[in-house]
């Protein structure tokens, strides 16, 4: 039996846990305002919010709910565009819309709405570019984007005056969101928090699994993980950064060590995939995919990230995340294990640490290509490199004869040129639907030239090395 809280009724169902919850939430429950579009996330307009209990209190995030299992939101409470409905008038976010014109055909205008009201009921800095952001998940086809931008920025005037000692008390006394909102954490204090699933395929946020297998997961046997206790957390060892297996990429990019220790943390996940879909995408969900492009994957593989692989019998094997991709979607992994934990060292203070990514959205999109480095200097000299690429071969590809020249090198201009050279050797890029061969080998020259550029502006000028 999973149980939670759907708006303001308690719900208990037996249906089969491979149930996406939008198709619960429609089918089951009748509220169409949860719309179907993409059914991969990209549209957004089955954007709903999930309340849990966080360190003590009650926390929402936005998600897509078609790629959503049931057990995911066993204990929680989830909000449709109905649930956020007052009895006499339009909540703010309704209102701001109405005034501004954001509204064409109304399709997509419930999952704006949700994330509208979700970013009302976490912001503790509200500003018009969090805002903005909060709904970068959601796509519009019809009024353009301006017109929701400056109901945006009318929502955000008025959280400027939150009182975040009793912020639900404040988002109902000012029509942010419905009365009821202020009963819900100590109804769920009541539910069971666990579901507990019978062995079979391991099944995290969802966000790939849903993509591929749609079909095919109704006839099939999951192991749910998601927010396990077990299998999430971050912690700091020494310089060191451990990840259980089910941090999702919301949990890095808001960890304070990361920013404080990171320059650019924010701005390098920020280009990895929507909000909703970093609430509920795990970090070992994107690295077991094996994507040859996978975001995380590259980051990672210029962190020299290690992984350790939990089997059945509960027996733990490391090695390299480069070791890890043996062919294309082909892991060095057996059938019982699961990815358990990640970690990776901090950049030192001779280190630094660049992301770039191009793809035909800035956002919200699948890159052409990618790639990411580390590298270590000590004065002119290069004393360690690690490079990573993705969207040039069949893998995610660690560049070890790139890396390898360029240690012990000096920081100047024909060391980057002759680096560059190898680099072509190491890529065995093929024409998609992304670009041709010769772009992406025309890409990853580029962006590993803008490593340097980027991150010794000083040193590396463009006009030497183009």
């Amino acid at each position: 039996m999973i149980e939670f809280i759907l708006n303001n009724r308690l719900i208990q169902t037996d249906n089969l846990a491979s149930t996406t919850l939008l198709d619960f939430i429609r089918y089951d429950e009748n509220l169409r305002g949860t719309k179907i579009g993409c059914r991969e996330g990209d549209c957004g307009a089955c954007t709903i919010l999930i309340g849990g209990m966080q360190n003590g209190k009650l926390d929402y995030m936005s998600a897509t709910s078609c790629l959503t299992p049931l057990p995911n939101v066993n204990g929680k409470h989830v909000v449709t565009v109905e649930g956020l409905n007052l009895t006499d008038r339009l909540n703010q976010a309704q209102q701001a819309m109405v005034d501004c014109s954001g509204t064409q055909c109304g399709f997509c205008t419930p999952g704006f709405i949700n994330s509208m009201c979700g970013y009302a009921l976490t912001t503790v800095e509200p500003s018009l570019e969090s805002a903005v952001s909060a709904i970068d998940g959601n796509i519009c086809r019809c009024t353009g984007y301006k017109s929701i931008e400056r109901a945006s920025a009318i929502l955000t005037e008025k959280l400027l005056e939150k009182d975040h000692s009793q912020p639900l008390d404040w988002l109902i006394n000012n029509n942010f969101i419905p009365s009821y909102f202020s009963k819900i954490e100590e109804r769920l204090a009541v539910l069971k928090s666990d579901y507990t699933s019978n062995e079979g395929v391991p099944i995290g946020g969802g966000t790939d699994l849903y993509v591929q297998k749609h079909d095919e997961l109704h006839d099939m046997n999951l192991n749910y993980l998601f927010d396990k206790k077990h299998l999430n957390g971050i912690t700091f060892e020494g310089k060191r950064c451990v990840i259980k297996s089910e941090v999702t990429v919301s949990d890095l990019i808001t960890n304070s060590i990361l920013l404080e220790a990171i320059p650019n943390w924010y701005n390098y996940l920020k280009l990895v995939s929507s909000t909703p879909i970093r609430n509920i995408g795990t970090i070992a969900g994107n690295l077991a995919n094996a994507s040859p492009i996978g975001d995380f994957t590259i980051i990672l593989l210029a962190m020299k990230a290690t992984i350790t692989l939990t089997n059945k019998a509960n027996e733990n094997r490391k090695l390299p995340l480069k070791d890890f991709y043996l062919g294309y979607k082909t892991l060095d992994k057996s059938n019982d294990e699961i990815i358990s934990e990640i970690s990776f060292e901090l950049p030192s203070t001779n280190s630094q640490f660049n992301f770039e990514k191009v793809c035909k959205r800035q956002y919200l999109d699948i890159a052409s290509v990618n790639t990411a480095c580390t590298i270590e200097t000590n004065g002119e000299n290069i004393t360690d490199a690690d490079f990573s690429i993705g969207g040039v071969g069949p893998i995610p590809k660690y560049l070890e004869k790139t890396s390898a020249f360029l240690i012990h090198k000096k920081m100047e201009p024909s060391s980057i040129l002759q680096a560059e050279q190898i680099l072509q050797t190491e890529l065995a890029p093929i024409s998609d639907a992304r670009g041709t061969s010769d772009y992406k080998r025309l890409l990853a020259r580029q962006l590993f030239f803008s490593h340097f550029i980027t991150l010794f502006p000083e040193t590396i000028k463009m006009e030497d090395l183009i």
